[in-house]
């Protein structure tokens, strides 16, 4: 009788990875983990709002419009003040950018910690209705400087981001975050409300057959993107050359 167990007994959880990570840095306080940790928090009780938007009535909007000229959908509203609350609860955080405000948020004094995060709570809400997939995108900076935290906080290069990551609700929930050693995904498990690991330090290919992008504000593109995407939509025609080139070197490896 084989002694294994159906149930994972040593399972990686996206909480254990983000404390054993924390563990590594010298000098760490923990900050960080807590942040991610209410992040997470956040993100799983978004993908439960997610699944029930339709019974619970959250489509349609909320009768205003976000910093970028979207409307705001009634779960955007509810996401956007679940992550707010919970990174402000962390104590790890001083000041937050979201899509859905115009202004930067500054967390209350007694609350406050040394990390910067923006994020949008609900991206690509529009496709609610038709139940797409969406989702939630975020980067933590730490403050790089002693001055009373504002927005000119966030106003760093990307080199400076600690940690950055997105949540994708579709068939599942999935997670994948970056602490700056390579990109790990990570699924919801439904029954028992952990994230675990599914891939571990993802990596694009560095060639491929397929590009995708959403081409909604195509006008908008630099001359030299639109041009680099029409030579990828419509690659010029095998000229005469080519075709008698491709038959001698077929020709010569069927001998």
């Amino acid at each position: 009788m084989s002694d294994r167990s159906p149930f994972e007994t040593d399972m990686l959880t996206l909480t254990r990875y983000v404390m054993e990570k924390g563990r590594r840095v010298k000098g760490a306080t923990g900050e960080l983990t807590q942040l991610i940790n209410s992040m997470l928090t956040a993100i799983k009780a978004i993908s439960s709002a997610v699944r029930k938007a339709g019974l619970a009535h959250m489509f349609g909007i909320a009768g205003s419009v976000n910093v970028t000229g979207d409307e705001v959908k009634k779960l955007d509203v509810l996401s956007n003040s679940l992550v707010i609350n919970m990174l402000q609860s962390s104590y790890a955080t001083c000041v937050l950018v979201t899509e859905e405000d115009k202004d930067a948020i500054i967390t209350p004094k007694e609350k406050r910690g040394k990390y910067v995060v923006c994020f949008d709570p609900l991206d690509g809400s529009s496709n609610i209705d038709c139940l797409a997939p969406i989702g939630t995108i975020f980067a933590i900076y730490k403050k790089a400087t002693e001055d009373e935290p504002s927005e000119t906080d966030a106003l760093q290069p990307g080199r400076n981001i600690v940690a950055a990551g997105y949540a994708l609700y579709g068939s599942a929930t999935l997670v994948a975050l970056s602490t700056g050693q390579g990109v790990d995904c990570f699924m919801l498990d439904p029954a028992l409300g952990e994230f675990i690991l599914v891939d571990k330090d993802v990596k694009i290919k560095k060639k491929g057959k397929t590009y995708s992008l959403n081409e909604g504000y195509a006008k908008y593109f630099d001359p030299a993107m639109t041009e680099y995407l029409q030579k990828k939509k419509f690659p010029e025609l095998v000229t005469t050359n080519d075709v008698t080139a491709i038959y001698m070197v077929s020709f010569e490896n069927k001998k």
